[in-house]
């Protein structure tokens, strides 16, 4: 039994964990169980034996437990607290009658004890064994009166064996526990339409209306009874009711418009809601409240957004409290792929609720998807003032100004933005930043600047290629800490193996290394993936050649790069003056000429 118990030891955790209650009430027996045989020496060893197993089952030692749970009722055969810790043993062993037997003499040992009880029912009630659930439930409910869980578990059960008339019984006993209740009236009006009776169950809902008649909610409910029961005469009269009292009252507003769109009158139910709607004095919580179960009535029917949409345009033209509905409206045009229709609605966003995040970066996807730096430019700017910390805005506001050309623009943004770093901030993000203000710096002949960056980059992520590859790039057009830029550029290669960018630049650091036979291994490796396309690879693949001694080859490549389009590559600027005619002397020369 030991090897068994200890293969399962793990699945028993449960055993130690929700029995604070239950552990309580078994230390309390241990003082007051009722009068037993035992004799002093005997009881005195019962509960060292007993206490000892609790420790060691809270411990997590469940074979010892075991073990001494069985030899306490070798000791005291009826003790309740040993009974029911042992049945819950068995239970997970797979021995439940064993378990059952155990858990049955627990209950019956101590009658008084609510938890035995309740897990007797339990293991019925998971055993679908009804008959047996419901006695030990009505038992505890006679037993404990002012408990509340046996008379929901009795209603649970009453239902699955349609003893309506029963579980009725037992919520009216919940109710005068409990009060009256919309859950236990709309329960009991349920039931009663199951056993076929109409007028006892619309008399429940009238009674809970007549319980509360100061709680509108009460009497609406009453009313949409009626109307969802095709009572609609009686539903009208109780909504009439409740406007004459309060004109204003939101739900007895939209339930007049169910009325009408029920009974077909469509004029009447659009004129309600827009009675609702288009009212500037409701709530803006009430007006959401109704398009969002006017929006779950659209899905779960037609389905059709042109009606939805079309009472967005006719609220949204009204002065608005707050965002919320506009906010509303964008996120039902985007999960209906209307994107277009939604940057208006997001701009109006933005104009209620500047700080309102969600908003600008949904405008601010939209402008990067299509390239416009223009929108992204205006939609991130203001970000910089209401969104300080969010460094997505920075990183895009930033890059909008690089591709721009607008230097100085960007690095102070990139600047700012870094300025926003703390603890918990994105480490990936961070390492970019750096990574393009290293770029930014290079650009401008800023090289010590643009190294230190790149180093920061490379603090908050070693692994950001980008970052390496042109870090070593411009090591190697330096011909400086060679060693250095190989190894940045080795981890490029082996993280993007076809990538021709990262293939080049560890071809051309072999090349300023003197090592030009490793070095055409991975410029041809560059060219068969796409590099043949690029001047500046072309031209490194002919220099190659030609310190391998195929002048023939070298010039050949030489001539295709001179015949290549100058354009930018990667985000590279396009190649300056110096460099095309430095090409063109080598064709003319037929000779390498150094940098």
């Amino acid at each position: 039994m030991r090897k068994i118990i200890g293969i399962i030891g793990m699945v028993l955790l449960f055993v130690a964990c929700g029995t604070t209650g239950r552990q309580h009430a078994s230390k309390r027996n241990l003082a007051n169980e009722e009068q037993d045989t035992l004799s002093y020496e005997q009881r005195r060893k019962y509960d060292y034996f007993f206490l000892e197993a609790v420790r060691l089952k809270q411990k997590g030692d469940y074979d010892a437990a075991f073990e001494l749970y069985k030899h306490c009722l070798d000791i005291y055969p009826n003790s309740a607290p040993a009974l029911y810790d042992i049945s819950r043993f068995y239970m997970v062993l797979g021995q439940e009658k064993k378990g059952e037997e155990a858990l049955k003499k627990a209950v019956r040992a101590d009658e008084s004890n609510f938890w035995y009880k309740q897990t007797l029912a339990a293991y019925y009630q998971q055993k679908r064994d009804w008959p047996k659930a419901i006695a030990v439930y009505d038992d505890m409910a006679h037993q404990f009166p002012s408990r509340l869980e046996p008379l929901m578990a009795l209603v649970d059960l009453y239902n699955q064996t349609k003893s309506y008339d029963q579980a009725i019984t037992v919520l009216n006993r919940l109710e005068e526990l409990d009060g009256k209740s919309e859950q236990i009236s709309m329960e009991k009006f349920r039931m009663y339409l199951l056993m076929d009776n109409q007028e006892q169950a619309f008399n429940e809902i009238e009674s809970l209306s007549k319980e509360y008649p100061y709680d509108l909610r009460y009497q609406t409910i009453l009313g949409d009874v009626y109307l969802n029961n095709n009572k609609p005469d009686e539903a009208y009269a109780v909504y009439q009711q409740i406007l004459k009292e309060e004109p204003g009252y939101a739900p007895a507003l939209l339930s007049m418009a169910s009325y009408y769109k029920q009974l077909g009158q469509d004029s009447l139910y659009q004129q309600q809601l827009d009675t609702i709607l288009l009212n500037d004095n409701v709530e803006s919580d009430t007006k959401m409240s109704i398009m969002r179960q006017l929006i779950l009535q659209s899905e779960q029917t037609t389905k059709d957004s042109t009606q939805i949409v079309a009472l967005f345009k006719n609220i949204l033209v009204r002065p608005q409290q707050n965002a919320d509905l506009s906010m509303l409206c964008a996120q039902y045009m985007i999960t209906k792929h209307m994107e277009k229709e939604s940057v208006p609605v997001l701009n109006q966003v933005l104009s209620l609720d500047p700080e309102n995040k969600p908003a600008r970066l949904q405008l601010l996807s939209y402008a990067i998807r299509d390239n416009d730096l223009d929108e992204v430019i205006r939609v991130a700017t203001p970000a910089l003032q209401y969104n300080l910390d969010a460094m997505e805005f920075y990183y895009y506001l930033g890059l909008a100004h690089y591709q721009k050309e607008e230097t100085d623009k960007a690095m102070e943004i990139f600047q700012k933005g870094l300025k926003q770093v703390n603890e918990k901030s994105d480490k990936n993000i961070v390492s970019d930043f750096y990574a393009i203000l290293g770029d930014l710096y290079h650009s401008k002949e800023m090289k010590a600047e643009a190294y230190a960056a790149y180093d920061s980059s490379l603090v908050y992520n070693p692994n950001n290629i980008g970052t390496l590859n042109n870090y070593a790039y411009y090591l190697s057009v330096e011909r400086t800490h060679l060693d250095k830029a190989e190894e940045m550029s080795y981890k490029t290669v082996k993280a993007e193996p076809e990538n021709s960018t990262y293939l080049d630049t560890y071809a051309w650091i072999l090349f300023e290394k003197k090592r030009y036979t490793e070095a055409r291994i991975y410029i041809d490796q560059a060219m068969k993936n796409g590099g043949d396309s690029s001047q500046v690879i072309v031209e490194h693949c002919g220099d190659i050649y030609y310190m391998l001694g195929e002048k023939d080859k070298a010039l050949e490549y030489w001539k295709k790069a001179d015949s290549m389009e100058n354009k930018e590559e990667d985000g590279a600027t396009p190649r300056t003056e110096a460099e095309l005619k430095r090409l063109k002397r080598k064709i003319a020369l037929k000779k390498y000429i150094e940098e």
